[in-house]
């Protein structure tokens, strides 16, 4: 195998770990829009929603990127399981603060993933994933900031 398929393999290797994370953030984070409570319920709700189906709409581009690779891609529940870094979020009780540290917390993890997967992408010369990458940090970010202006009024 050439070197420049050993970089290619790492990078499929750093996508499909950040596609078991989107999947895992995704389904924490409609765990929290299903069960919020409290005087912000609309507010968290419609929030965290509408990061959930950002989330959801970046699993397909990244698998994308990983069959570009000439690689696999993730295939199940449990194959997420042995990727992902983001913890599941098994309770329905937690309340609304707790959550979106939580969901915070989780997309700056993505955040470091994301920019160490753009180190792959720049081994391996491929430039078209360095570019997804980019925007999907700036998402990331942005999530990341819209919950961390949240807590700061909850």
């Amino acid at each position: 195998m050439a070197a420049g398929d050993n970089s290619k393999k790492a990078l499929a290797d750093a996508l499909n770990g950040l596609l078991a994370d989107y999947y895992a953030l995704y389904l924490k984070t409609k765990n929290f829009h299903w069960h919020v409570t409290g005087p912000h319920f609309r507010e968290y709700h419609l929030l965290f929603d509408e990061q959930a189906t950002e989330l959801i709409a970046t699993t397909d581009l990244v698998a994308d990127r990983v069959r570009k690779l000439g690689q696999d891609t993730l295939t199940s529940i449990g194959s997420i399981a042995t990727k992902q870094r983001i913890k599941d979020h098994d309770s329905t009780t937690t309340d609304a603060a707790q959550m979106l540290k939580a969901l915070h917390a989780d997309n700056e993890m993505l955040i470091r993933a994301l920019k160490d997967a753009k180190a792959l992408a720049d081994q391996a010369g491929d430039n078209a994933t360095d570019g997804l990458l980019d925007d999907w940090t700036d998402q990331a970010e942005q999530r990341a900031w819209f919950l961390a202006a949240t807590i700061g009024e909850a």
